[in-house]
């Protein structure tokens, strides 16, 4: 299994500190949460990693020098010149994740308790094309997944918008929260179409029409998406 992390991001919901240094870099506790993401990766067994980057990226590289990559092999998709949303940059990163094995893809700002291996084994159980690690929970914006947990659609409940990517299964669907965690076939990178910068999701509601772009719920104790000011705070005095 290979990896990635998404950590291109502004950060802007973390300003001002994120006017500073990356938002991989900002502190959870006494870890950056790139090194939670990465130290999490490592207990799985995962030892090569692509990370993209954008904002500050000087200091990213810098970082990870000075932790010897923690011990594992550690590439960078250079998004300088343009930020390509999780779309563009796995497409961009593509030919560093090359090979045979499932690729997990991670965002920085996120930490769960999750089990990867867990996922692996259901990725791979299933034959799906991707996998997409989603949790009960309340937000705006919700994955639709019919009974066999096919994704069928997304939905803003802020704004009444709603996606079907299966339109004779919507009806029966419920509506999950995505947990910024999926697991990738190799095949998937040979599948995945677009220019510039465009999202995942958007490729996911493409693809789930003619492959099986699979759910899998989350029941594990926590999940944080630290980058929220709020999340972070709270998950600093755990």
């Amino acid at each position: 299994m290979k990896a990635m992390i998404f950590a291109a991001g502004l950060g802007t919901r973390l300003r001002p500190i994120t006017d500073r240094i990356p938002k991989a870099l900002v502190h959870a506790g006494d870890k950056t949460l790139l090194q939670w993401v990465t130290e999490k990766m490592i207990r799985s067994g995962i030892r090569d990693v692509v990370i993209n980057i954008h904002h500050f990226p000087d200091q990213i590289r810098a970082f990870l020098e000075r932790n010897n990559n923690f011990g594992i092999n550690i590439q960078f998709s250079d998004e300088s010149d343009a930020i390509l949303d999780t779309g563009g940059a796995l497409l961009k990163a593509a030919p560093l994740l090359s090979g045979d094995e499932p690729i997990l893809v991670h965002n920085v700002d996120v930490l769960s308790s999750i089990s990867f291996r867990e996922l692996l084994e259901v990725h791979q159980a299933s034959g799906a094309l991707a996998t997409l690690a989603v949790r009960k929970r309340n937000t705006s914006r919700y994955l639709l997944f019919n009974p066999g947990m096919r994704l069928t659609g997304w939905e803003n409940r802020a704004t009444g918008e709603i996606r079907e990517a299966l339109p004779e299964e919507i009806s029966g669907s419920r509506p999950l929260a995505f947990s910024g965690i999926q697991m990738i076939s190799p095949e998937f990178l040979t599948l995945l179409k677009g220019e510039g910068k465009f999202s995942l999701i958007d490729a996911y509601l493409q693809l789930t029409r003619d492959h099986p772009v699979l759910g899998f719920e989350d029941h594990s104790p926590f999940w944080y998406d630290l980058g929220k000011p709020e999340n972070l705070e709270r998950f600093t005095k755990v």
